[in-house]
């Protein structure tokens, strides 16, 4: 039996079992109380087992990961009191990613791959003009447009408000209004730098999944310190585009010795903030069913309540660092987490959340029959990585050495609805300057050229462009895949 050792005290180790590692867990507590070493250890204990994993840099503090720590005396005195035998100063295989390609290779994905729902969540848009983006991803469907970037979706929603005349018989009304604002929202996305997320060579899911020649699992880090600063809906977005696209793609898989892939979000409660309940509910679902992939999520944030109840009740492993009562609201909250956990009878939870130490935490596993474990009293053991970050000179050495290095580096910009309706547009004004009159009386019609056109377009979105109306959640919402 595969087991990752969390902590303990001079009495006892606290161990988690690998087998349930794919049953979620949560990792929460006050600033600076430990979150980060927390999540530090279980991604080098996953790693050590073979296990790859991905996680969300939020503070930059995490490629420390990579490197051997150093020793201090307050490692060893940490090292003897939890009794580890087998410490040793030792790195990680990983792999560094940025969605702006500054400190990683490139993160992309397409507009179709992300899809109408979470697109206008990230827009943050009204019901109507989220319809309004839902009939753009059928009509381009339709069209066979393919939607891959920022410029294509603009054009689309241009084509479509000098077209909402023709399109509302079929599609419903598209108003200028509702066209208008979208347009003014991907300004303000763009402005955030988000025009370098949505496009092409989109980061591939097996790229997620290495182990190094000694069968370690590599680590993925996401460095997500400016964009949860200046985008944090993007960051969301492109965490809950990954977890339903791994749910989308991943097979079932029996009962395992370990996870196929674990997955560690930061700042959790981006994911769910002003989220729509139709948005939470498959989320919820995406959660519940992904165990069954081999594929195991850990949410950090300040406190358990930042993720909905129905998540949390999915979520095996526990870590809850401190947490201060200065109000009577705090007091509330510190309640209601200590219900969370199964009841130690030698424990008061509710006081000792309050009184634990930097680097201490309460720990609930669960059983190998899944049942949690009574919560317990733990010293969280100290990583065999550096804790802090490494230079950016060591950074770049490890990009250079990345097996990945030079796939994603250059953006490919292929033909799709922009180059598309651009040639629509070009032909349409040279049949109009040619035949005015002809042009004239043949108005709302279209041309044999158009006719052609559209013809060609659908040869070529006739496989891609089905795609499009799937989504990120697509399998859930009855799209096609």
């Amino acid at each position: 039996m595969k087991e990752i050792l969390i902590g303990g005290s001079d009495t006892h180790q606290v161990m988690m079992n690998a087998a349930m590692g794919n049953r979620h867990g949560m990792i929460s507590g006050a600033t600076g109380s430990g979150k980060t070493v927390s999540l530090q250890i279980l991604a080098e204990g996953f790693s050590r087992i073979g296990v790859p994993v991905f996680l969300a840099d939020i503070k930059g503090d995490l490629s420390g990961i990579t490197t051997p720590g150093k020793p201090h005396d307050k490692i060893t005195d940490r090292i003897n009191k939890i009794g580890i035998k087998d410490f040793n100063f030792r790195g990680n295989p990983a792999i560094f990613w940025d969605v702006f390609g500054k400190t990683g290779h490139p993160v992309r994905s397409t507009i179709s791959d992300i899809g109408p729902l979470l697109l206008s969540n990230l827009l943050e848009l009204n019901d109507t003009q989220s319809g309004v983006i839902y009939s753009c991803f059928k009509i381009a469907d339709d069209e066979g447009l393919l939607l891959l970037d920022l410029k294509d979706l603009r054009s689309m929603l241009s084509w479509m408000g000098d077209n909402a005349k023709e399109l509302r018989s079929e599609y419903g009304n598209i108003s200028s209004a509702s066209i208008g604002a979208i347009q003014r929202r991907l300004l303000v996305l763009e402005e955030q730098g988000a025009e370098q997320f949505f496009g092409e060579p989109a980061i591939l899911l097996d790229d997620l999944c290495k182990t190094d020649f000694s069968g370690n699992g590599v680590i993925s880090i996401l460095d997500a310190t400016e964009l949860s600063n200046n985008s944090p809906k993007l960051y969301a977005t492109f965490l809950l585009w990954l977890l339903s696209e791994i749910f989308e793609t991943f097979p079932e898989v029996g009962d395992a010795e370990a996870p196929k892939l674990v997955l560690f979000f930061d700042e959790a409660h981006l994911l769910f903030d002003n989220a729509p309940r139709v948005l939470i509910e498959k989320i919820e679902q995406i959660v519940r069913l992904i165990r069954s992939k081999g594929v195991g999520v850990y949410f950090i944030s300040q406190s358990p309540l930042d993720v909905p109840e129905d998540i949390l009740g999915q979520l095996g492993l526990k870590i809850q660092h401190a947490l201060r009562a200065y109000t009577p609201k705090d007091k509330k909250v510190i309640k209601a987490v200590a219900e969370t956990f199964r009841a130690n009878p030698k424990l008061d939870t509710e006081s000792v959340i309050t009184e634990l130490k930097t680097g201490e935490a309460l720990v609930s596993t669960l059983n190998p029959d899944g049942s949690p474990t009574p919560v317990e009293r733990v010293l969280v053991r100290p990583p065999e990585s550096q804790i802090g970050p490494i230079s950016d000179v060591q950074r770049k050495e490890f990009i250079s050495r990345s097996p990945l290095h030079g796939k994603y580096e250059q953006e490919i910009d292929r033909e799709s609805a922009y180059e598309l309706l651009k040639q629509r547009a070009e032909q349409q004004a040279e049949e109009q300057q040619d035949e005015p009159k002809k042009s004239k009386r043949s108005r709302g019609r279209q041309s044999v050229g158009e006719a052609m056109l559209k013809s060609a377009a659908r040869s070529i979105g006739s496989q891609l462009g089905r795609q499009i109306i799937r989504g990120i959640l697509g399998s859930l919402l009855g799209g096609r895949r």
